[in-house]
C-alpha cells in the first residue's frame, strides 16, 4: 500500500475533525495527560535552577563544572570511537564475510548488552586490580614481587571506564549498522564490483556511506547510556556530569546546585541530538530494488579467516564471557545467601517495581500511539515527540527534575491530611516507590512506544474503517481489534521496559525510599564496601535477565530479514 493510500484510508477510518466524538476526544486527552507526565520533570528541573542557590552556583562554575564537562566529553569521545569501530568492523565481517562460526557471531555479539556497565566495572576491577587473578599470573610467571617491580595500566582510570563501557556499549551500533548492511542493494554492491572495487575499497566508498545514517543512530544511543551511567564512572573514580550531579545532592547537600549542574547535562544531551540529527539531515538513501538476497560475500580461508574470528570473538570474550565467568564463579561460593531474606526482598522489590513500571509504560505507549491513530494531527504527534525525549534524559537528571513535583505533591497532601484529620501521610509517593515507577516510566517510555508503533503501523487502516462502519467506537476497536492483533509486539515491548527498569541504577539510587533495597542497588553497595563478591548472585540475576532482550533482539532481527527478503522473492 502506497503512503497516499494508506492516508486517504485512515482519513475515512476516522470522523471528520468537526465531528470528533467523545470517546476520540478521550484518546487524544489521555495522550495530552502522558506527555506532560512526562515533560513535567523537565520543566521542575529548569525551574528549581533557576532558584537561588546562594554562592554555589560560582563554585560549581569555577571549579566542579569545567572539569566534570571535560571528563564527559573525553569519556564520550573514548566510547565513541572504540565503539564506531568495534560496531561497524564486525557488522561488516558477519554480513559480507564467510568464515567458520559466522552464524554463531551473527546473535552472539548481541549478548554484552544483558551486562549492564557498572557490573562489568565491577568484575574488571576484580580480574585487572593487584589481587586479581591478571597480575598475580605476571607476579608468579615473571618472579615479581611488589608492583614496583612492573607496570600494569590503572583500571581505575578514565581509561579503564572507557574501556570496559566500550565492551558493553558497542552492541547498539552493531545492530544498527548490521541491519543496514543487510537492507542495502545488491546491484549497488555487484556495480561496484564489476568496476573493480575491492573489499576495503567497497566497504568505504559505497557500503560505509549508504549505512552512515544507521551508524549515527546507534552511536548516539551507545553515548546517551555512556552519558546516563553513574555505578562504573563512581567505582572508577571518573568525575563525569552524572557524578558531579550525584555528588553536589548527596555529599553537599545542595539540591538548587545538582539541579543547576543536571540543566547543563540536559543541555549537552539536547546538543547530541541535535548533532544525531543534523548528521542525518542530508544522508537519506532509498533502495530501488528487490534483491536483498544473494550479497556479494567474500569467503575467508588460512590466515584472514582466523583474524575475522579473532576480531568477532574478543569484544563478545571481553564484554560477556569474562565478567559473566567471574560473577558465576563468585556466586557459586555464596549458594547459600540464596535464601538470605534480604536478597529475597531485593528481588521482590526490583521484580515489583520493574513489573508495574513496564506495564505503565506500555499502557501509555499504546495510548499515545492510538491517540495518533484516531486523531493523526499535529497534537498527538508532538506528544509521541515528548514522550521520546524520556530515554534521552540521563537518571541522575530525571531524578533530581521528578524529586520537587513529587516531594511538593506529598507535603501539600500531608498538610491538607493534618489540618483536615488531624494525621499524617509522610512521604506518600516518594517513600513508597511510586518515584521510582514515574522514573522508569518516563526514562523508558521511548522503548515501549517505539515498539507499539511499530506494531500499529502494520494494520491496516481498512480494519478501523470496517469496524466503524459496524458501529464499533474506538475503545472496542482497540481491544477488539488492535491489541489482539498486535500482541507479540505488545510482550516485546513489555520485555524490554522489564529488563530496563531491572538495569536502572542511578534513578534507583536517588529516588529509592529509605532501607529499600533493589538488585541494581544491592550490586552497588557491595561495590562501594570492596566487596564485590557479596553482591554476586545480584548482579548474576540481573545478568540472566539482561540475557532475554539480547537473544530476542538477534532473533527478531534475523527473522524480520529472513521474512522481508522471501516477500521480496
Amino acid at each position: 500500500m502506497t503512503d497516499a493510500t494508506h492516508s486517504e484510508a485512515l482519513s475515512a477510518a476516522r470522523p471528520p475533525k468537526s465531528a470528533a466524538t467523545v470517546p476520540d476526544r478521550i484518546w487524544i486527552g489521555i495522550g495530552f495527560v502522558a506527555a506532560a507526565l512526562t515533560l513535567m520533570p523537565v520543566i521542575a528541573l529548569v525551574v528549581l535552577a533557576f532558584q537561588s542557590t546562594g554562592d554555589i552556583w560560582g563554585h560549581l562554575i569555577s571549579t566542579v563544572l569545567p572539569r566534570s564537562l571535560w571528563t564527559t566529553v573525553l569519556l564520550m569521545a573514548g566510547v565513541g570511537s572504540i565503539t564506531l569501530v568495534l560496531g561497524v568492523g564486525t557488522a561488516w565481517l558477519v554480513t559480507m564475510c564467510r568464515f567458520p562460526g559466522r552464524a554463531l557471531f551473527d546473535w552472539a555479539l548481541l549478548v554484552p548488552l544483558a551486562v549492564p556497565t557498572y557490573i562489568i566495572a565491577y568484575t574488571y576491577v576484580e580480574i585487572l586490580d593487584y589481587t586479581g587473578p591478571v597480575q598475580s599470573a605476571l607476579r608468579a610467571v615473571f618472579g615479581f614481587q611488589t608492583s614496583r617491580d612492573y607496570w600494569f595500566p590503572e583500571i581505575r582510570s578514565l581509561g579503564g571506564a572507557i574501556f570496559v563501557m566500550s565492551f558493553v556499549l558497542y552492541p547498539y551500533v552493531y545492530l544498527t549498522t548490521r541491519a543496514s548492511f543487510l537492507l542495502q542493494s545488491a546491484c549497488a554492491l555487484d556495480v561496484s564490483r564489476t568496476l573493480g572495487a575491492g573489499p576495503l575499497r567497497l566497504f568505504f566508498r559505497v557500503a560505509l556511506p549508504l549505512a552512515r545514517p544507521a551508524i549515527v543512530v546507534g552511536l548516539s544511543l551507545a553515548l546517551m547510556e555512556c552519558l546516563n551511567d553513574i555505578g562504573a564512572v563512581t567505582f572508577f573514580g571518573v568525575q563525569t556530569m552524572t557524578f558531579s550531579i550525584y555528588d553536589t545532592w548527596i555529599n553537599r547537600s545542595s539540591l538548587g546546585g545538582a539541579a543547576q549542574l543536571a540543566v547543563a547535562m540536559l543541555a549537552l544531551v539536547f546538543a547530541l541530538l541535535w548533532v544525531e540529527r543534523h548528521a542525518r539531515r542530508k544522508q537519506r538513501f532509498h533502495i530501488t530494488t528487490s534483491r536483498y538476497l544473494a550479497l556479494p560475500s567474500y569467503r575467508l580461508t588460512g590466515w584472514r579467516a582466523g583474524l575475522a574470528i579473532a576480531a568477532c570473538a574478543t569484544p563478545i570474550a571481553l564484554g560477556f564471557l569474562f565478567p559473566a565467568s567471574l560473577l558465576v564463579d563468585y556466586a557459586s561460593r555464596r549458594l547459600d545467601e540464596l535464601s538470605d531474606p534480604r536478597l529475597l526482598s531485593a528481588v521482590g522489590n526490583s521484580l515489583t517495581l520493574s513489573v508495574a513500571a513496564a506495564l505503565l509504560t506500555v499502557v501509555i505507549g499504546v495510548v499515545l500511539t492510538y491517540s495518533q491513530r484516531v486523531r493523526p494531527n499535529a497534537a498527538t504527534q508532538l506528544f509521541g515527540r515528548i514522550a521520546s525525549i524520556g530515554y534521552a534524559i540521563p537518571g541522575t537528571v530525571l531524578a533530581v527534575g521528578i524529586l520537587i513535583p513529587l516531594a511538593s505533591f506529598d507535603n501539600f497532601l500531608d498538610g491538607i491530611a493534618r489540618s483536615t484529620f488531624g494525621f499524617s501521610t509522610g512521604l506518600l509517593l516518594v517513600g513508597s516507590g511510586a518515584a521510582l515507577v514515574y522514573a522508569y516510566m518516563v526514562r523508558f517510555l521511548a522503548v515501549a512506544y517505539g515498539q507499539v508503533e511499530g506494531g500499529f503501523g502494520k494494520v491496516t487502516p481498512h480494519l478501523d474503517m470496517a469496524a466503524r462502519t459496524l458501529g464499533r467506537s474506538s475503545g472496542r476497536i482497540l481491544f477488539e481489534v488492535h491489541l489482539p492483533m498486535i500482541r507479540p509486539v505488545l510482550l516485546t515491548a513489555l520485555l524490554l521496559a522489564f529488563v530496563d527498569c531491572m538495569k536502572e541504577l542511578p534513578a534507583t539510587i536517588l529516588l529509592r525510599p529509605f532501607n529499600f533495597e533493589t538488585l541494581a542497588t544491592t550490586v552497588y553497595n557491595a561495590a562501594s564496601r570492596e566487596a564485590v563478591g557479596e553482591g554476586a548472585l545480584a548482579a548474576l540475576a540481573i545478568v540472566l535477565v539482561g540475557l532475554l532482550p539480547s537473544i530476542l533482539l538477534a532473533r527478531t532481527s534475523a527473522r524480520s530479514f529472513r521474512d522481508h527478503s522471501t516477500a521480496r522473492t
